[in-house]
């Protein structure tokens, strides 16, 4: 890793939204079928849902914008056009870029 990789940010597309009643497994099925269709620069994804509700997030990391676009394939629309219906409203989705990540400190064992 040199100086370079340090200045180079994440990417986080980020949506928010709620499924109709009752349709929030359904749209997790599709949303891993979507997710697992990502290739270059996919980073992770998490799906958050408020407890007892059908509301949710979405978080999406990706190495660049550039290869968020590329992911969004014929497949992924797809998933996205069977997704859509299952939602109460169309979600809020905003791309952020990632300026500070803290990961916890690995233990050290003692020997």
């Amino acid at each position: 890793m040199d100086f370079q990789d340090f200045l180079r940010h994440k990417f986080a597309h980020v949506a928010i939204g709620e499924f109709k009643p009752g349709k929030f497994e359904a749209a997790k099925q599709l949303y891993e079928e979507a997710v697992s269709t990502y290739t270059t620069g996919f980073q992770g994804a998490y799906l958050l849902q408020e407890p007892g509700t059908d509301k949710g997030i979405s978080v999406i990391f990706w190495e660049s914008v550039e290869d968020m676009a590329a992911n969004q394939n014929q497949m992924y629309q797809s998933i996205l056009k069977k997704m859509s219906p299952l939602f109460a409203e169309p979600p809020t989705t905003v791309v952020y870029e990632l300026v500070c990540e803290i990961q916890p400190e690995k233990e050290v064992t003692g020997e």
